[in-house]
């Protein structure tokens, strides 16, 4: 099993920034993809941001381009997402996701085997 937990989420003015952490726990050292998605209300959730853990390979959100970055720190054991520029779409509930196998373009949540309790974004105008 492995536990994830977000940090990191808050409040923010539209064009601000901010920064998600995902630090994991328990047996994740065969994980090879760690990922992001989000849920906004009335929503489905979506796919933000994904990152594959031995080539470093990323994957975006089209909307995301360009603003959001997705990075490990081995160090730490954490990956994070740096969030610039946001805007009030962006406003949601954002988890982190692992998987045992590697990323590819356009997954799912179903594609992903354990997650985050999730962090609130919220951006106003």
């Amino acid at each position: 099993q492995v536990q994830l937990v977000e940090s990191g989420g808050g409040s923010v003015q539209a064009g601000g920034s901010l920064t998600l952490s995902c630090t994991p726990s328990g047996d994740f050292y065969n994980t090879n993809c760690m990922a992001w998605f989000r849920q906004a209300p009335g929503k489905e959730r979506e796919g933000v941001a994904h990152i594959n853990a031995v080539s470093a390979g990323t994957w975006y959100l089209n909307s995301v381009k360009g603003r959001f970055t997705i990075s490990q720190d081995n160090a730490k054991r954490t990956v994070n997402l740096q969030m610039n520029n946001l805007n009030t779409e962006d406003t949601a509930t954002y988890y982190c996701a692992s998987r045992w196998r590697t990323c590819f373009s356009a997954m799912s949540e179903a594609d992903f085997n354990f997650w985050g309790q999730g962090t609130q974004v919220t951006v106003s105008l």
